[in-house]
């Protein structure tokens, strides 16, 4: 493993327009906070022909999510959208009281509305630096498997984490209707991004893009190892090999970083909240050029 923390590019000009456009990739944006969407809003791609990578999180009420995302796609050539568990959520003070696949489903319609593109929509193909690759936006959730050493079931992970005082928010907002459980749900997003996966031009190496780590890996040094529960799928653990990944985005840990497995990189690009990311002393947006020399090749 190696620690990488993201390169910060913005400021109020652009960069030379001759160089080939980039991929550039964030999360975790939380634009509830102030800070947050401040952060945002003085956000600039380097190049206007630069595409974004937004791997979910960006807020919890509609209202924001339009906001944060309206705004960077009115500044890169192209927006790329994954959600995360807080835009799942069903909070009593967001006017849209949507709950679990038909909340997800406006929020795609919402996207297409804004011209971001989902894990709904045709994998566009990235032709600038250290292209060509399908940038394929995923839908995963989670199921439970990444669980405490120890346990052998959900009911014995769950048990574990309540003992450690561990529990996710998500599981009082993120509903899966109509889906019985959040982990059924899972079962068929992961099908239906696997079939989606599958369907991509072989000659094409793919920029996977997830808001929960496809690996379970990244989770190894949080500081609560049960919170891993709510982390990821043991389902996608060979998709970086299988669907010839140059890179793997993810974000949710709030552990801005990158890591190696099976010679594939694994980017965490999350922003995350303020009390975590001003200490880092971040002053410029904390874009990650996602396609460095050698990775797609």
């Amino acid at each position: 493993m190696s620690g990488h923390s993201p390169s910060r590019a913005g400021g109020d000009t652009l960069g030379d327009v001759t160089t080939p456009p980039r991929l550039l990739a964030t999360s975790d944006l939380h634009v509830t906070y102030q800070q947050n969407r401040d952060f945002v809003d003085a956000i600039r791609p380097p190049s206007p022909d630069d595409w974004l990578i937004v791997a979910g999180d960006v807020a919890e009420k509609f209202d924001d999510v339009e906001w944060a995302l309206g705004l960077l796609r009115r500044r890169f050539a192209r927006v790329v959208w994954s959600p995360g568990n807080h835009e799942l959520w069903t909070t009593k003070d967001d006017p849209v009281q949507a709950r679990g696949e038909v909340r997800y489903k406006q929020l795609v319609e919402l996207c297409r509305s804004l011209d971001v593109l989902t894990p709904e929509d045709e994998f566009a193909v990235f032709e600038g630096q250290g292209g060509p690759v399908a940038v394929a936006p995923l839908f995963t959730l989670y199921d439970y498997t990444f669980r405490p050493a120890g346990t052998t079931d959900k009911a014995t992970a769950l048990a574990a984490a309540q003992e450690a005082g561990v529990v996710c928010t998500d599981e009082y907002f993120l509903h899966p209707d109509p889906y019985p459980s959040r982990e059924a749900w899972s079962a068929a997003r992961v099908a239906e991004s696997e079939r989606r996966l599958s369907a991509v031009d072989p000659s094409l190496r793919t920029v996977l893009i997830n808001h929960w780590p496809l690996v379970r890996d990244p989770t190894f040094v949080l500081r609560y190892p049960e919170f891993a529960l709510w982390c990821g799928t043991e389902r996608t653990a060979d998709w970086h090999l299988r669907f010839r990944a140059a890179v793997a985005v993810y974000g949710h840990l709030h552990i801005p970083r990158t890591i190696r497995k099976d010679g594939v990189r694994f980017d965490e690009v999350s922003l995350g909240y303020p009390r975590e990311w001003q200490p880092r002393g971040w002053t410029g947006a904390p874009l990650l050029d996602v396609l460095r020399e050698g990775d797609a090749r």
